[in-house]
């Protein structure tokens, strides 16, 4: 998908040799197909979830006594991290049908 600024489709709609009354309404018709990525609170909590999850345990392990820690709880955090590091992967990554 190429990014085009709306300045630069301006720009192209006034050096082009189009009516001028034409023109405002190409330029009114772009304006109003630019629609903005909504903003939502959602991702940015996942994303804080996950990466509480992810570091959150590894950082429990290490904050530990590491000579004594126990096989079970390495065991136990250890995939509990890995899964919040996969799915934070995944959630980050841009999507096939967004790459035309």
């Amino acid at each position: 998908m190429t990014t085009v600024r709306l300045s630069s489709v301006n720009s192209a709609i006034d050096s082009s040799g189009i009516d001028p009354a034409k023109k405002a309404e190409i330029k009114e018709a772009v304006r109003n197909a630019t629609t903005p990525l909504p903003d939502t609170w959602i991702y940015r909590i996942v994303v804080l979830a996950l990466g509480l999850a992810i570091f959150v345990p590894l950082a429990g392990l290490f904050a530990g006594d590491t000579a004594n820690a126990s096989k079970e709880l390495v065991q136990m955090l250890l995939p509990i991290a890995t899964a919040a590091l996969g799915a934070l992967a995944g959630l980050l990554a841009p999507s096939p049908a967004a790459n035309g």
